[in-house]
Order: C-alpha cells, then sequence, then structure tokens
C-alpha cells in the first residue's frame, strides 16, 4: 500500500511526507468509511475525522501491525463511532449509470442492478457483520489483519464473516425473487 520510507519520514516529522501518505491512503480511508457509512456525507466526514487521527497519531504507529490495518482500524473506529452516534439514515440520492460503450448496454445495465443488490444486501447486514464484510471483500484485508484491525479473536471474525455471508446469501435470493422488502 506505503512503502516503509514514507511512513518513517512522515514520523520523523518530515510536513511533505505526511501530506503525501496522506494523499495515498485517502481513497482506501473514503472507501471503507462508504461501505461501512453508506452514506457519501457520512463517509466523507469520517474519511476526515479518521486521516485527522491518523496524522496526529502517526508517531505513535508501531510496526507490530502492517500499516493498512492500522489505518483500518482507525477508520472503522472512526465509523463505528459515528455509526452509534446517529440513527441509521437512508440515502435518497440519485445514483447515474455511466455506460462503456454503446455495445454492451444491456450488459452494463445488468451489472448496475447487481452491483446494487448486493450494496443494499450489504447495508441490511448488522453493524458487526457489515464491518467484516467490508474489511474482507472491499478492503481485501486477511482474516488475521481483520482480527487486529477490529481487536476480535480470529474465530469471531471468522464467524462474522461466516454469518454475514449466510445472509447476504439469503438476501440475495430474495433480491432475485423480486426484491426485499425491508
Amino acid at each position: 500500500m506505503v512503502e516503509q520510507g514514507l511512513i518513517k519520514a512522515a514520523q520523523a516529522g518530515d510536513r511533505d511526507a505526511l501530506i503525501t501518505l496522506l494523499r495515498e491512503i485517502e481513497h482506501h480511508v473514503y472507501k471503507t468509511a462508504y461501505y461501512i457509512l453508506n452514506n457519501e456525507q457520512d463517509a466523507l466526514d469520517a474519511a476526515q475525522e479518521a486521516l485527522i487521527r491518523i496524522y496526529t497519531k502517526i508517531g505513535s504507529y508501531e510496526e507490530k501491525a502492517q500499516f493498512k490495518t492500522w489505518v483500518q482500524r482507525i477508520v472503522t473506529n472512526v465509523c463505528i463511532d459515528k455509526f452509534r452516534r446517529s440513527k441509521p439514515t437512508v440515502s435518497i440520492d440519485e445514483h447515474e449509470m455511466v455506460f462503456e460503450g454503446r455495445d454492451n448496454v444491456e450488459h452494463d445495465v445488468m451489472r448496475a442492478y447487481t452491483s446494487e443488490d448486493v450494496r443494499e444486501a450489504i447495508n441490511q447486514l448488522p453493524e458487526h457483520h457489515r464491518t467484516v464484510i467490508v474489511l474482507r471483500y472491499i478492503q481485501d484485508l486477511s482474516y488475521n489483519e481483520i482480527a487486529d484491525c477490529l481487536d476480535l479473536p480470529l474465530n469471531t471474525v471468522k464467524s462474522y464473516l461466516f454469518r454475514a455471508r449466510q445472509q447476504l446469501q439469503s438476501l440475495l435470493a430474495d433480491y432475485e425473487k423480486g426484491g426485499v422488502t425491508g
């Protein structure tokens, strides 16, 4: 994700290195926040808060954990705090479908609907299941990295992922039958 030299320079007080480091991780931070919170504005707020925490706490990062795991832990904790402080809201934003080419319009439409169905299903999961799904499949963290990030035992992470996948499978089967009435 990020080279160690950049991290060490940022920790040593190199302001330019720290800014470069934050720019390199900001997309990943936002992406995690968006998938956990499912709201663009909340995700932007959470990402900004997480980047500020990383900025102020870079000196406390130790190489015991991978840098990406440390970052994901901060982002996840910010999102969980934000999620607990506010009641879940439904986003009513319009989403534009961008088509790649005129030949595949039908394929593009179906992919957009499938993607939206998966997003809807993930949003219906309980907070702890949604979080492990996002970290595993969106951010591509290993089971051990997720356990470190969430400060959970490895078997709990495995259990959460197993149950979340079962729930997603059930929800997506309902979508194929004509949609879920939440």
